[in-house]
């Protein structure tokens, strides 16, 4: 049997460490004055690379805020020429409505740009986002960082368009995407009525088949941002998703990525997966439960609102931070929408991706994110962002052992939430079976991506059986269900979750 995917795959962080405290722009040492970096060449991508390894080996973590001007500007030039400005007061993440005082805030950066870049705004050199409070300007001259640092008004600046920062190649890594059919071991699975509806062995860890009786998730909408749901199943489809026991509910498909590498193309990439990540996300939330002889879904009657924010779980590119962001908005703009599930990341915060996070936590939103998935390389690497954000619920993997062991590729630390058991204790290859991404085909997943997932049905379940309790209730129902209640242990949270206790 072929090694489970590894569903969420971030960064890695370098074994070596280059020796970044020799070079003028070491993150630890100010600019020098008497050196004019207007005519320094931009730094290269290993002396980039070098000085985000110094930070993420010494201190758990990396900003762009703690680069010099000088860092700065070499990550933009070698990054497209794309700088994401946040603007607005300290923690001023969105707007509905912009204020004048935005409004000339927004006006004096855009002017500031102009001026310094000898170009006049249009759609080809700045993109306004409507509802957090960003901008992406393309930006090559030195003085233009700069002067927006020194700008009133300007909250953050990145080089949201740099992406070669890359992963250490061990070869037990990857990118989530994965569109092969698995062969499923019959132990890993139970049949259920109607007809061989098949239920993953660790939903019985967890007690979802028992909650079935109290709640199947009905009425409940769930977002999903990841990358898309695959066309070729249609049990994921509006043609399949209501059959057998499932009914009265509907799938939606939208798209937020854009393929091209033209920062500021609107070549929208549709709407379906090409990755396979996000089809095993799906499956996992709300499958269908039917004679088809396929896996069930944990909210089996919840709706479902999928995105293609992201071609594959790793948020390293543009356009997929751009995608992903305005997933968000959009959910966050959603009355229906309850809950999102997002088992996706990267190794450092991204400021416009936060902006939207924020913004959709606004509007009483439950926000599931996946703690890290990696390598055992790893083992002292924490959780990864957004699931490190007080906005997000985090959660991570464990195996079925007696130790209370997190799954061998799962991230953990003191800002996971909860646990899923996803994984054979000293097995790896025993793992959630999730619907393929073709017709009829069957695949196992695995990480702390199906453990978000599969949290994130859970409180559907929960959700549908109190449909008038708020975001705080049904996430203080999960912490009183869940193993180590009322304490908080500092790896693993509340730890797993018992589902017939939260619904009860």
């Amino acid at each position: 049997m072929k090694r489970p995917l590894l569903k969420l795959s971030v960064l890695l962080i370098a074994l070596t460490v280059f020796n970044a405290c020799q070079k003028e722009d070491a993150l630890d040492a100010p600019e020098d004055a008497t050196i004019d970096y207007s005519q320094k060449s931009a730094l290269t991508v290993p002396e980039i690379n070098a000085l985000i390894n110094q930070s993420l080996t010494e201190t758990g973590t990396f900003d762009w805020k703690d680069v010099t001007p000088h860092t700065l500007w070499s990550a933009v030039v070698r990054g497209n020429n794309i700088l994401t400005i946040g603007y607005g007061e300290e923690n001023e993440s969105f707007a509905e409505v912009k204020s004048e005082r935005l409004k000339a805030t927004l006006s004096n950066i855009i002017q500031l740009v102009e001026d310094n870049e000898d170009y006049k705004k249009d759609e080809k050199t700045m993109f306004e986002h409507d509802i957090i409070n960003v901008v992406d300007v393309q930006v090559a001259n030195f003085e233009t960082i700069k002067q927006l640092l020194q700008t009133d008004g300007v909250r953050y600046l990145e080089p949201n368009g740099y992406n070669q920062y890359e992963t250490v190649n061990n070869g037990r890594s990857s990118s989530g995407c994965d569109k092969n059919a698995d062969t499923i071991n019959a132990a890993h699975y139970t049949t259920i009525a109607p007809n061989n509806a098949q239920v993953s062995w660790h939903f019985y860890k967890h007690n979802i088949p028992q909650a079935w009786s109290q709640s199947t998730g009905a009425g409940i909408t769930i977002g999903l941002i990841d990358t898309g749901v695959s066309a070729s199943q249609p049990l994921l489809n509006s043609s399949g998703i209501n059959d057998g026991y499932s009914n009265g509910r509907f799938v939606q498909k939208y798209g937020t990525f854009i393929d091209s590498n033209w920062w500021w193309s609107n070549n929208y990439d549709g709407i379906h997966d090409k990755c396979g990540h996000g089809t095993a996300m799906a499956s996992t939330i709300a499958a269908p439960r039917n004679d088809n002889g396929m896996p069930v879904g944990v909210a089996y009657n919840a709706n479902l609102v999928a995105y293609r924010a992201t071609e594959d779980v790793l948020l390293n590119d543009y356009h997929e931070r751009k995608g992903v962001s305005s997933a968000l908005t959009q959910l966050g703009n959603r009355s229906d929408v309850k809950i999102i599930s997002m088992s996706i990341g990267y190794v450092w915060s991204i400021g416009n991706i936060k902006d939207a996070v924020r913004y959709a936590y606004s509007k009483g939103k439950l926000i599931f994110a996946a703690g890290g998935t990696s390598t055992s390389f790893t083992n002292g690497y924490g959780v990864i962002f957004p699931a490190t954000m007080s906005e997000t619920v985090a959660v991570t993997g464990v195996d079925d052992g007696s130790n209370y062991d997190r799954c061998e590729v799962c991230h953990s630390g003191s800002k996971i939430d909860f646990t899923i058991i996803m994984e054979g204790d000293n097995n790896t290859s025993k793992a959630p079976p999730v619907l393929g991404f073709y017709n009829g085909d069957r695949s196992y997943t695995g990480g702390s991506s199906v453990a978000t997932a599969t949290t994130a049905g859970i409180a559907a379940l929960v959700w549908s059986k109190h449909p008038t309790w708020s975001r705080a209730q049904v996430l203080t129902k999960l912490k009183q269900s869940s193993e180590f209640y009322p304490n908080k242990n500092s790896s693993f949270g509340y730890g797993n979750i018992d589902a017939l206790q939260a619904v009860q």
